[in-house]
């Protein structure tokens, strides 16, 4: 067949397909099902989105990664563009955090007490490939086999590092914090520590109830054991550096070996990306995979991905080059007078109480345990009154840590700047739907699985007998508790009662039922 028999060929496949009318409709499609959504701009939802209300923004980043739709980072070479941005955001990320040196002076030997030398990284798909990323390298630089080591961090440092610690073969030790302030002690941390541990974590701040871990404190307990240690900055490092006075949290703090950010949070880029930095480039390249023993290309990978879009980091990138450091600057500014103004509102509110002293642009609410029982207001009710006003808070639920102490069931909000523009209908909201529900009791888990929850309270029931059923048997269950992942969208979850039955029944179970649920979700 000729070249042109084949144009012709190729022509008559797309017209006999009608390929723009197809185009159109299922572009029509998407945007029908992107209306059963949250909105993802406007101040409505208070996690998982993070709104710059600049729409220039949106459109700067839109932009750039159409620029770089077809091209694959697996190779800096052949598609050089990618290490030209990866480098500068890279850079950029160090500034801010403080690691920027003179190259003179800055070289990669350590001390007893200090992993030392230049900070370099790489831009990964986000802050769970982070962290993963960050443990890898340094179980890797204390070169212990695959299953041996542990891992040391506390009960409110993120998932990420569970499931780093599942994925590695690493013992997860959980260090409890204080209930009141949600910090850890470093006393604490020292404890815990043995021989074989690879790594300590801390945050800046932590998820649940934005507490900034002592870093500089438990810096000297990492250093007086030559323990590298990560600080988590993945929702902190975009904003804590233009907060205000605050402690050293950064490379400022001799000890401090890595750090996560993440740019798909207050970075305002589309996800995901985040950047992972190393002090020494020893212990950074342990977190590279590399493999020339196989007929193939030689492989090079520097996250846990080999081919990937280039399209999220084009569009940080290029964020980041508009805005600089004086652009982040204020738009910190504007999230921290919503913040200022949302914890006082939720101060003046009867039954009700802010958890610890949170730092930064996000925080979690409680009951108020002083007053009586009919002025109190359960925060996972509270979630539901204010959804229902229009906004969506984020439940947490109580978790107990491995001491007996309990943390409290909580409600976050994550604040950004467009916030300050609902300020007024917000804190309505928040004043309202605490109204509504002030003196009830908290909501209970589904019928079925409050049923469930007795049965291994009588010791009928295992957790192991759970954790055997097939799955078919398992969704049968969550059927019969109301909660089918293919159910009517006219019958929205009750987060409140799916939270309950989390902290009613042995977290293994729930962790499985949920598994099902989500497995549900995206099945034909």
């Amino acid at each position: 067949m000729s070249s042109t028999q084949a144009e012709e060929l190729q022509g008559k496949i797309v017209e006999s397909t009608n390929l723009e009318k197809r185009a159109a409709d299922i572009l029509t499609r998407l945007r029908s099902l992107r209306e059963q959504d949250a909105p993802t701009h406007g101040g409505r939802v208070l996690s998982y989105v993070y709104d710059s209300g600049l729409a220039a923004l949106d459109e700067l980043a839109a932009d750039a990664a159409r620029l770089v739709q077809p091209v694959n980072g697996l190779d800096p070479t052949v598609f050089p563009s990618t290490a030209v941005m990866e480098r500068e955001l890279v850079a950029f990320a160090r500034e801010f955090l403080h690691g920027a040196s003179d190259p003179a002076t800055d070289t990669d030997t350590d001390t007893d007490t200090d992993i030392g030398g230049v900070v370099v990284g790489n831009v990964t798909s986000g802050g769970t490939e982070s962290c993963v990323l960050a443990v890898k390298a340094a179980r890797d630089f204390r070169g212990l086999p695959p299953g041996e080591g542990s891992l040391v961090l506390p009960t409110t440092a993120h998932a990420a590092f569970h499931k780093a610690a599942h994925l590695l073969g690493l013992e997860l030790i959980l260090v409890p914090v204080d209930p009141t302030s949600g910090r850890v002690g470093a006393q604490d941390i020292a404890t815990a520590v043995r021989k074989d541990t690879v790594l300590i974590v801390v945050s800046a701040p932590n998820y649940p109830f934005a507490a900034l871990d002592p870093i500089a404190d438990v810096a000297e307990v990492a250093r007086a054991h030559s323990i590298p240690l990560h600080v988590d900055a993945c929702i902190g490092g975009l904003a804590l550096p233009w907060w205000g006075d605050l402690p050293p949290w950064d490379f400022q703090v001799p000890g401090v070996t890595s750090m996560s950010v993440d740019f798909h949070k207050y970075g305002y880029s589309p996800k995901g990306v985040s950047v992972l930095l190393h002090r020494g480039r020893d212990l950074h390249r342990k977190q590279y995979f590399g493999l020339t023993d196989w007929p193939g290309y030689p492989v090079v990978n520097p996250t846990l991905l080999g081919s990937k879009s280039v399209a999220a980091l084009a569009g940080a990138w290029a964020i980041s080059q508009v805005l600089g450091q004086s652009g982040y600057a204020e738009l910190v500014s504007r999230a921290q007078r919503a913040t200022r103004a949302l914890i006082e509102t939720v101060q003046s509110i009867d039954g009700l109480r802010v958890v610890g002293s949170p730092v930064g642009p996000l925080f979690a609410v409680a009951t108020d345990g002083s007053v009586p029982l009919e002025r109190r207001v359960d925060p996972h009710r509270w979630v539901s009154a204010v959804g229902a006003r229009g906004f969506v808070l984020q439940g947490q639920p109580a978790s107990t840590q491995p001491d007996g102490t309990v943390l409290p069931r909580t409600t976050h909000l994550t604040v950004t700047p467009v916030t300050e523009s609902v300020l007024g209908e917000l804190t309505n909201a928040l004043v309202l739907g605490a109204d509504d529900v002030r003196g009830l009791a908290a909501a209970e888990a589904p019928p079925a699985l409050a049923e469930l929850a007795g049965a291994f309270e009588r010791g009928d029931v295992t957790v192991a007998d759970v954790l055997a059923l097939p799955s078919d048997a398992v969704a049968a269950a969550l059927r019969s508790a109301g909660l089918d992942p293919r159910g009517s969208a006219d019958a929205p979850l009750d987060m409140a009662a799916v939270l309950a039955a989390v902290e009613s029944l042995p977290r293994e179970v729930t962790k499985r039922l949920l598994v099902e649920f989500l497995a549900g979700l995206v099945e034909l």
